[in-house]
């Protein structure tokens, strides 16, 4: 078989590699043999599967492939987050962000190829949408970037999928990702406690996503009014903020867990007394804590970051109504790395 037509086996889920290996008259326990030797031990060939036989071996060489994102730069922020383009198969480019924290690496990775979306303050966006990336392209930029900072003294514990793209929009290979991700024995081993899923709000998909992922949810929301959101997300046109925090409301949430709501502070927009008061009444019903995001300025903006002043009044006016609420400065914005400024191009 030539190497064109061979699948790459990231593609593949446990199961579905359990169930060719048996059609293949080979014991399925040789998935978590061979799974292992590609998450944990991170080798790139089959030949190097040494407890496993050479028949087999040459078997999963005539038919699989072990690839690797075509990593094509890395640039790193003077606050040392690092952003990686990767190049894929079709000529399309992605991006990820490793993000130093105080005693991990946090790594923020894509779920599209650009973005469908249209958020008028976000810089992704304006490089609209050419596809949804696959399951083997989502693991693979943890299973590369957890190889390339291999031996660091700060482990990759943290996955947030808030790159680029919607993850919802493209749900089933995102739900297959996180548990390779996520899975101990054949897989990368993540804490799904670990693992943030960040969404504009397709609220369709909230119904099922709680108890399909098990992980964290964020929701990208900055304003608590229907005119300013719909102007700001033309998603909200769709699924309106009322509709969105009832899902919410019902969300599968385990227990202790919150609801992370996403609002990034836009001067004379969203960020006026009025407009916090407005957010806390909203957020009343839900399990939630509140991650403020002063804009990120680029140079085609319209839109400007409020005065420092101005963002630690909202905050407080959040606080003094209990809720837990912190001010999130995005690292990496000397590469364009912070939020909402991936958008890859070739270098």
């Amino acid at each position: 078989m030539n190497s064109e037509s061979k699948k790459n086996i990231i593609e593949l889920t446990k199961d579905e590699f359990s169930f060719w290996l048996k059609e293949m008259g080979i014991e399925a326990y040789r998935t978590h043999q061979i799974f292992k030797w590609i998450y944990s031990k991170q080798v790139d060939t089959f030949e190097e599967m040494t407890d496993i036989g050479l028949e087999l071996r040459k078997l999963l060489l005539n038919h699989y492939t072990i690839n690797r994102l075509n990593k094509q730069k890395v640039e790193i922020s003077s606050d040392g987050s690092k952003k990686y383009l990767f190049g894929l198969t079709d000529g399309n480019y992605i991006e990820s962000v490793l993000i130093p924290e105080k005693n991990h690496y946090t790594l923020c990775i894509s779920s599209q190829v650009g973005c469908a979306q249209g958020c008028r303050f976000c810089l992704t966006a304006k490089g609209g949408f050419a596809r949804n990336l696959t399951k083997a392209e989502i693991v693979s930029q943890v299973r590369d970037i957890q190889n390339d900072v291999a031996g660091e003294k700060l482990r990759l514990s943290n996955i947030v999928f808030m790159g680029m793209g919607e993850p919802l929009a493209n749900y089933k290979n995102v739900i297959k990702a996180i548990d390779t991700i996520s899975a101990k024995d054949t897989g990368l081993g993540f804490s799904k406690r670990k693992i943030t899923i960040s969404t504009a709000g397709l609220v369709p998909f909230l119904k099922d996503l709680g108890k399909d992922a098990g992980v964290n949810l964020a929701i990208s929301l900055n304003a608590a009014d229907n005119s300013t959101r719909d102007m700001l997300m033309p998603i909200n046109r769709k699924y309106p903020v009322k509709e969105l925090i009832e899902a919410c409301r019902t969300y599968d949430l385990k227990p202790r867990n919150r609801i992370t709501f996403e609002y990034i502070l836009i001067k004379g927009v969203n960020d006026s007394p009025a407009d916090a008061n407005r957010l806390a009444k909203l957020l009343r019903p839900v399990k939630s804590k509140i991650n403020l995001i002063p804009f990120n300025e680029y140079e085609t903006s319209e839109f400007k970051r409020p005065e420092e002043s101005v963002i630690h009044h909202f905050l407080n006016i959040l606080l003094n109504e209990n809720y837990t609420a912190v001010i999130r400065n995005s690292k990496g914005q000397d590469i364009s790395a912070a939020c909402g400024q991936l958008r890859a191009r070739n270098c």
